[in-house]
């Protein structure tokens, strides 16, 4: 019920939750319904942000729209149009599987509550994402406390996991020419550099990539990795 780093937790719950479909999806329906994508079929998944300063009303209002929306789309799959007074379950939010509500940090004593109480009176399932520590705030509450069934923190890429990602992000060179030795140079420094911080990790090659883009390079070396370290915010 409960995960605890950014990046790397937000992405995968949006990820996971097929919000970038959702949107697709959304924009869409202005011109023309089309199919329910089927990641957002096979997730049931509602993923709600609340602002920094939410009010007991905007989460009131906002975590049965969010899991209404959800539910409403499996029944428009199904049955291809909703009628709220017919499946009554999407009225309910009663489809939705799982509800992950992110930057959980921003909830006052009564938005806790809030959700503490939206979870009891549904079956779907919930979790929280927040900074490392957020549970210790939470045992403050007794009544959300006991329902958290685990909680998990996201800990720094380990060399294998750092490994795999830049090898996702960044083309593979051959070790054997000059530019391979420049690059397997360049990768092991962002390594040192990020110490598999996935946010950093996710900056600092975002940065190289534009560098190289500004400056029409397709090879990477070391010298575009300290370029691109200079323009971030980064310690040293």
């Amino acid at each position: 019920m409960l995960g605890t780093a950014w990046s790397r937790k937000t992405l995968s719950a949006r990820h996971y939750a097929a919000v970038d479909d959702w949107d697709i999806w959304q924009t869409s329906i202005d011109k023309e319904v089309g199919p329910v994508p089927e990641r957002i079929l096979e997730a049931s998944t509602a993923f709600f942000t609340p602002t920094v300063a939410a009010t007991v009303r905007q989460i009131d209002q906002g975590l049965p729209r969010a899991c209404q929306e959800i539910s409403f789309a499996l029944d428009y799959a199904e049955h291809g149009v909703v009628d709220p007074y017919v499946h009554t379950e999407s009225r309910s939010s009663g489809r939705t599987q799982l509800l992950i509500i992110d930057e959980a940090d921003r909830l006052k004593a009564t938005g806790l509550e809030q959700v503490r109480d939206y979870y009891d009176r549904h079956t779907m399932g919930l979790i929280l994402i927040g900074m490392p520590g957020i549970e210790k705030r939470l045992a403050r509450y007794p009544q959300l406390y006991s329902r958290i069934g685990f909680a998990h923190e996201y800990r720094p890429l380990n060399p294998d996991e750092l490994t795999a990602v830049l090898a996702d992000r960044l083309p593979v060179v051959p070790e054997s020419t000059d530019e391979g030795l420049a690059h397997a140079t360049a990768v092991a420094t962002i390594i040192r550099i990020t110490g598999g911080n996935f946010r950093l990790v996710d900056r600092l090659l975002t940065q190289i990539k534009r560098i190289q883009t500004l400056n029409h390079l397709d090879t990477l070396n070391p010298e575009i990795v300290d370029a691109a370290r200079e323009t971030l915010i980064i310690g040293h």
